[in-house]
């Protein structure tokens, strides 16, 4: 898909606050109600826009204890990495896990309540699953930028 200015200027909005309505969408980019919507509706159909969310506040909601942990297989096969993926998949503190190259295989970003929680999370959960053969976790002291919006 090919995207023109508007489009840019469209999902740069539409990232800032997507509850904003057509009506006011068409008013910041001098378009009708009509071409608005026809444009969000073409940037949905090609998955550009592949969903909306709210984002939570999670000191509020007593979430706002930050770890990354590295995590090493003990082997690469197929097997391994597949079992791993779906069962981390599985993990409600677990918000993101990415497949790295270097000396970790994954890193996962994780989300609790505080040191006692990330434990009972180490313990219980993540160290039972299989094929696991290190990990190695650090903690958020401060959050210096956050962000869900990408630069067009």
């Amino acid at each position: 898909m090919i995207f023109d200015e508007t489009d840019r200027k469209l999902l740069h909005l539409l990232q800032e606050d997507s509850k904003q309505t057509t009506k006011a969408l068409s008013n910041k980019l001098n378009l009708s109600v009509t071409a608005v919507y026809e444009r969000i509706k073409k940037l949905e159909n090609n998955g550009i826009v592949s969903q909306y969310v709210a984002l939570v506040d999670k000191s509020k909601v007593e979430k706002d204890f930050v770890a990354f942990c590295h995590i090493k297989l003990v082997q690469h096969s197929q097997d391994y990495v597949v079992k791993f993926e779906r069962e981390v998949n599985q993990l409600d503190e677990v918000l993101e896990c990415y497949h790295l190259s270097g000396d970790y295989d994954y890193l996962l970003k994780v989300l609790v309540k505080d040191m006692k929680a990330f434990r009972e999370f180490m313990v219980e959960k993540l160290t039972k699953i299989d094929h696991i053969g290190s990990t190695h976790s650090m903690f958020m002291i401060n959050e210096v930028k956050h962000t869900t919006a990408i630069t067009l």
